[in-house]
């Protein structure tokens, strides 16, 4: 062996003898796809989520503490880069749900079909723009029509 690394590609067969391993295919082997971005887009965004809810708990506990602890959360959300983070953080909450539901058809034996899984695929980012709007537009409809308080 000239390098020490060949010895992690040298492998034994059932009857003993050596075999040289192949190497993976490295990152420049392939042409990103969509489907690669939306695997790679569903674990970003199970972290988010998980992140964003911590945002949640924050504001739930805050409005159990009383006014002065959910003023301060309502003053740090309400700000535009707290608006931006809430946004965000429906994005992921919702594209993780898409395509969570997607990869459940997979579970069940669905969609693994080429033309399937790429319209699937555009379904979930489609999915995912239309639900985070309507989301939001419910979200900001409702918000404005909240009587203001003590009033």
């Amino acid at each position: 062996m000239k390098d020490v690394r060949d010895a992690l590609f040298v492998a034994q067969r059932s009857d003993g003898t050596l075999v040289r391993r192949p190497m993976s295919p490295h990152l420049q082997v392939y042409r990103f796809q969509m489907s690669m971005f939306l695997s790679i887009a569903n674990r970003i965004t199970g972290v988010a989520s998980s992140f964003g809810t911590l945002l949640l708990v924050w504001w739930l506990v805050a409005a159990a503490s009383g006014a002065a602890a959910f003023a301060t959360v309502q003053r740090v959300v309400g700000n535009p880069l707290g608006m931006i983070v809430l946004f965000g953080w429906t994005v992921a909450l919702v594209y993780h749900f898409v395509a969570s539901l997607r990869h459940l058809g997979w579970d069940a034996g669905f969609g693994f079909a080429k033309p399937t899984y790429r319209k699937t695929g555009i379904a979930s980012i489609v999915a995912t723009v239309v639900l985070t709007a309507l989301i939001w537009a419910v979200g900001f409809s409702l918000w404005h029509n909240v009587p203001a308080a003590g009033g």
